[in-house]
């Protein structure tokens, strides 16, 4: 699965060569820490308020919701302010989220519905933080080190995700709640500090009279009109359906195969989590050619595909877990190298909006295909519903490659012809 590009790149290059990022990257691994501490925080206090799964998964919703509706909008945004100002702001918002939260904690007044409030306003300050954070980073590091600059920020994210919750609950038994939301504050504003040393950044170039809504239409139809940004959505989407789904249903597969307990999901959660850093290991040794990066998310995709055949085979937690780790590695991958591929072909003037898409593809799509794929595996188990998904992503992905290859073989007949 192949595009023609002019870009050749030759040379690997780290993304820690430049200053810059080794600023941003400083910045981003607190914050990072920070968000996935303050969900914990939220997730927990959601618990012990109802001992309701419901109203958990409605607090959480409550973060979901405003990443997946206004994404698209802050990236129009993204494509007219300078993003290193526009992060300092997205950092300080979620600050003051976690500082009212901390506030609110020690007063007495932190109850289920000023959760699923100050939920919301972090999802606002989230949905606006994804799209400028990567509209950024092209900035920060030469165009052959940006597989380099986001594989180890999917490494943050994946480390973070495991030590966040990790740091809320010894917080929480040591300290409090409150000194736990303080903490995440304290965590922000460290944060901020390495983003106000980065200059020289330039704002964005996308200057527009026109409404946000004609700007975003605008937007819809750069995507749907560009071939190869079509070609990398549609791959993203598949990934997002494919191994991010499962990852979100762990705790369902380990119930359903495992009949497991809170210590089955943990292992199998530290499995996938493994193999997620692993995965941003990988792509961080790649250069920024195109054709490689096509190559590694179709084969990441394919080998994804057969991995769920090999359900109804395996039996026992460690052979699971085996695959779990190998799901979420390939997955990993396969999103990192399309998120690259964004990168690296979208114009300047549409980069937050179509990384905006991006972004509700690959964190919206798994939480409805869970529901999806979770309702077909309660009737007809994971094995039968994770081999079909795999043979439906393997034809699509033939689709995919046929269809770019004749359009590749086009290109050349025109440019011959020019």
């Amino acid at each position: 699965m192949t595009s023609s590009t002019t870009h050749k790149p030759t040379t690997n290059r780290s993304a820690f060569a430049e200053p810059q990022f080794r600023r941003y990257f400083i910045s981003m691994c607190f914050s990072t820490l920070a968000g996935w501490l303050v969900r914990f925080l939220f997730g927990w206090n959601a618990w012990e308020f109802t001992h309701s799964a419901f109203w958990v998964g409605v607090v959480a919703g409550s973060l979901l919701l405003p990443i997946i509706f206004f994404s698209p909008f802050f990236g129009i945004i993204s494509d007219r302010i300078n993003p290193r100002k526009g992060l300092v702001v997205t950092v300080g918002a979620q600050s003051l989220v976690a500082a009212l939260a901390s506030l609110a904690s020690a007063m007495d007044m932190l109850n289920l519905w000023s959760l699923i409030a100050l939920s919301a306003c972090l999802g606002v300050a989230s949905s606006a933080h994804t799209p400028i954070r990567l509209a950024l980073v092209p900035k920060l590091v030469k165009r052959e080190a940006l597989p380099n600059a986001i594989g180890y920020a999917a490494i943050v994210f994946n480390t973070s995700r495991v030590l966040g919750p990790a740091l809320g609950a010894w917080l929480v038994a040591v300290l409090s709640v409150p000194s736990a939301f303080f903490s995440a504050t304290l965590l922000c504003v460290v944060a901020a500090i390495p983003l106000l040393l980065i200059t020289g950044v330039r704002g964005g170039s996308h200057k527009s009279s026109a409404g946000m809504f004609s700007d975003l239409k605008q937007g819809f139809v750069y995507a749907a009109s560009n071939r190869v940004i079509r070609l990398i959505l549609s791959l993203t989407l598949l990934n997002a359906l494919l191994g991010r789904t499962l990852l979100e249903l762990l705790p369902a597969f380990s119930g359903q195969l495992l009949n497991g307990t809170a210590e089955t999901l943990a292992t199998l959660t530290a499995a996938a989590g493994t193999g997620s850093i692993l995965g941003g290991l990988l792509v961080t040794r790649q250069s920024g050619h195109e054709r490689v990066l096509f190559r590694m998310v179709g084969i990441a995709l394919t080998l994804a595909a057969l991995c769920l055949f090999s359900i109804q085979w395996l039996q026992g937690l460690y052979a699971l877990c085996g695959l779990i780790f190998v799901l979420s590695m390939l997955s990993t991958i396969a999103g990192i190298s399309s998120q690259a591929l964004a990168q690296l072909t979208v114009d300047e003037d549409y980069r937050g909006r179509v990384l905006s898409l991006w972004s509700m593809l690959a964190m919206g799509a798994p939480a409805l295909g869970a529901v999806g794929i979770g309702a077909l595996a309660q009737s007809w188990g994971f094995p039968a519903v994770t081999a079909v998904t795999g043979v439906i992503v393997l034809i699509i992905l033939a689709v995919l490659r046929i269809s770019s290859n004749r359009a590749a073989v086009s290109d050349q007949h025109l440019s011959r012809v020019d």
